[in-house]
């Protein structure tokens, strides 16, 4: 059965935080379904989820990622999580992302702000302003 389970909702690499090197708080989904899971989940608490849509080939994308887990580590009440609009293109069409990095702040559910670029500051405010 675990064998069936891993197949529709992928590998355990999936949500696996960080590199093997550094742990990290920013969770990566490269499942469709995890993913699904993960935010039904969170939709349930009144916790702000941070959700960065990037690709690997995106300068800026590669460019912000260690503040945003600067960020992760500072702000452990907010949950971040990147995807990648190349592994999870049903997803990044359901939030309407057409620019990389896109930053998704959600609450219960619903978007609250986005924030298109690598603007770290900008993002930054936005977390610690929204998080309470």
């Amino acid at each position: 059965m675990g064998g069936v389970l891993s197949t529709v909702f992928g590998s355990g690499e999936d949500a696996a935080p960080g590199t093997e090197s550094e742990p990290s708080r920013v969770l990566k989904f490269s499942s469709s379904a995890r993913w699904q899971l993960h935010f039904n989940e969170i939709k349930e608490s009144n916790k702000l989820l941070v959700v960065d849509f990037s690709a690997s080939w995106c300068g800026p994308c590669r460019m912000i990622e260690p503040a945003i887990h600067a960020m992760a580590d500072k702000f452990n009440d907010v949950d971040f999580v990147k995807l990648d609009v190349d592994e999870l293109p049903d997803v990044a069409k359901e939030f309407n992302v057409t620019a990389m990095p896109t930053f998704v702040l959600v609450k219960r559910g619903k978007e609250i702000e986005r924030i298109i670029g690598a603007k770290k500051d900008e993002l930054e405010k936005k977390v610690s302003k929204l998080r309470a």
